[in-house]
């Protein structure tokens, strides 16, 4: 037999600990490669992580609660399972109600909220909807209140009971934290990443009038926003321009495989991160349409894969919504460059001799000196506006 221990993951270069929310495991279960067993709060999200060998938990080191320095011991893992002695029972985990409402084992009498297992995310939920941690049907590890838990009372709770804003609920400190967070990873990166900014206008109208014949014939929840149309022109764009897509690291720099585009989603409680749509280069306009979606959801739902925040080759930030008509990003280390876009605007273009109004939208871009010259940031972001214009290619 041979222990391993699965320790907490880097999910960003300014991460240095993270606070453990809830376990998906228990001793005795088995997991595999790539399985979801935990979920931690950095200072930007609530992150779901994953287990990188196979085997069974043996012993589980920390406790939902629990601040973990990056690299500290989570658990415990059987890597290899020997011979097992005849008569002996195997260990098992900590029984667990199969669906909400069944039958659950006598309870200790009148727990207070405070005696109540609940991860803090469960905890911070259940102040915001006025839940009472008491009445909440425990399914989580060793029979913790979890976030899903407090969402299925909600969902049950009488109507015209008042629940306490978001707002006032969330924790002082976090917003704090989380904007400490980013000044650090900001500054480093304006301190450590030689940048250079150029910018492009590229016109829209024929992407607009594709993408309205396009979506005329989808059904209303399968559109594409023209964000879409964008991204993909980047991750191809990305693809076709080595230099721009990977991660500068001890000095030296790595070229991706593949294109897996970080995309800035803004949180309610103010700051961002970017988490990756992975091989973005290969997906459709659909899949990368359905991918945002659910990217931005799972974000601001606190509901992020490790991997999606430890991945991202090249960033696209987009302020166009808020009325801004160009935007040059700050590169996140150990990426080397970042893609900005503005808002889509009407522009004076002389066509046949005619001025006429037509839609564009401004990009830019900020690369690492350190990787690429301003010869080649010009050629991939000109590369990136000639994509635009043949959208039913993308």
């Amino acid at each position: 037999m041979s222990l391993s221990e699965f320790c907490m993951p880097s999910l960003g270069a300014d991460m240095d600990e993270g606070k453990l929310v809830e376990w998906r495991v228990g001793p005795g279960d088995a997991v595999k490669r790539g399985d979801l067993v935990a979920v931690v709060e950095t200072s930007k999200a609530g992150v779901e992580i994953e287990v990188w060998e196979d085997g069974v938990v043996a012993e589980l080191v920390a406790a939902p609660g629990d601040t973990v320095p990056v690299g500290g011991v989570l658990a415990l893992l059987e890597t290899e399972t020997p011979a097992h002695p005849p008569g002996v029972p195997l260990p098992s985990a900590a029984p667990r109600p199969s669906a909400p409402g069944a039958e659950a084992p006598p309870a200790d009498p009148a727990p207070s909220e405070e005696t109540i297992k609940a991860s803090p995310r469960a905890r911070r939920r259940a102040e915001e909807l006025g839940i009472d941690l008491a009445s909440v049907n425990p399914t989580g590890p060793q029979r913790s209140v979890s976030f899903e838990d407090v969402e299925r009372a909600a969902a049950q709770h009488p109507p015209g009971v008042p629940t306490a804003p978001a707002a006032e609920s969330r924790p002082a400190s976090r917003p704090q934290t989380l904007r400490q967070t980013i000044a650090a990873a900001m500054a480093r990166s304006k301190r450590e990443i030689p940048h250079y900014y150029l910018s492009l206008e590229a016109d829209l109208t024929r992407p607009l009038a594709w993408l309205a014949e396009e979506n005329a014939r989808r059904a209303v929840a399968e559109r594409l926003l023209p964000a879409c149309l964008l991204l993909k022109a980047v991750a191809l764009a990305a693809a076709e321009a080595p230099d721009m897509n990977g991660h500068f690291r001890e000095g030296a720099f790595e070229r991706a495989a593949a294109v897996h585009l970080g995309v800035a989603v803004s949180l309610r409680g103010g700051g961002l991160v970017a988490p990756a749509l992975q091989k973005a280069e290969e997906r459709t306009l659909g899949e990368l349409m359905l991918g945002l979606r659910d990217l931005v959801n799972r974000t601001r739902q606190g509901r992020l894969r490790g991997a999606e925040l430890t991945s991202p080759t090249i960033t696209v930030t987009n302020l166009g919504e808020a009325g801004v008509d160009r935007v040059y990003g700050v590169i996140h280390p150990p990426q080397v460059a970042i893609v900005g876009c503005g808002r889509i605007r009407e522009v004076a273009r002389v066509v046949e001799g005619q001025v006429v109004a037509a839609p564009a939208v401004e990009l830019t871009l900020a690369a690492d000196h350190r990787v690429s010259d301003g010869l080649g940031g010009a050629k991939f972001l000109q590369r990136v506006a000639t994509l635009l214009q043949h959208p039913e290619a993308l």
